[in-house]
């Protein structure tokens, strides 16, 4: 004996029934896609897949310290671990609040073949990244991925390789190079400027052991 509704054909109902449980399986995901636990603003499958916890009202945190609030670093699609999430050499903050003309996504933002901290936005003869330099409080912050202590936004003006910490190969660490001559290493260079970390890197080079000029 086969079931029949009232205005239907056979047949048709196990097609209904499957589209009607489709709809809701779709509803169902994305409810689950935009859920947001804690009521922060930020979503949870967003929050998880940044190291954060989607039961922690955590919006108003910062733990990359790049002046970035973490709901800001959703909004904006920036990565609320890394304080330049496109590696321009601009922290996320300071290219939202202070360089509104680029993309915190994006390391060239006007595809000029330069990226965006290497240029001179306000034409003072200063490229962005040292300006973005000369208002943090803690250096030690910037990204060095392959620890030679030389900052990978600084790598490229000396001439050295973001991912290796030898870039000539000749044994010694880039940072403990004096690549432009002038007697002073180039990590105790990247260190110069003011430092106020908790751990203070200013005046004992990494590696080598020796003291700052």
């Amino acid at each position: 004996m086969s079931l029949h509704i009232l205005g239907s054909k056979p047949g048709r109902i196990g097609g209904a029934v499957l589209a009607v449980f489709s709809v809701l399986a779709l509803s169902t995901s994305a409810l689950a896609s935009g859920a947001d636990s804690d009521g922060d603003g930020m979503p949870n499958r967003w929050e998880t897949n940044h190291g954060l916890n989607p039961r922690q009202a955590n919006a108003a945190g910062d733990a990359d310290h790049d002046g970035l609030r973490n709901i800001g670093e959703f909004h904006n699609g920036a990565d609320p671990a890394d304080e330049d999430s496109d590696n321009d050499g601009l922290d996320d903050g300071d290219e939202i609040s202070d360089f509104d003309q680029f993309d915190v996504e994006d390391p060239d933002t006007n595809d000029n073949g330069i990226e965006d901290g290497d240029q001179d936005a306000d034409h003072d003869g200063e490229d962005n990244e040292d300006e973005d330099d000369a208002d943090e409080s803690c250096r030690a912050d910037d990204d060095d991925r392959d620890e030679d202590g030389i900052e990978d936004e600084d790598e490229n003006d000396v001439g050295t390789r973001v991912s290796d910490s030898d870039s000539d190969d000749d044994g010694i660490e880039d940072g403990d190079e004096d690549l432009d001559g002038d007697g002073i290493d180039e990590e105790d260079e990247d260190d110069a400027e003011e430092d106020e970390c908790e751990v203070d890197d200013e005046d004992l080079d990494d590696e080598d052991g020796s003291i700052a000029s």
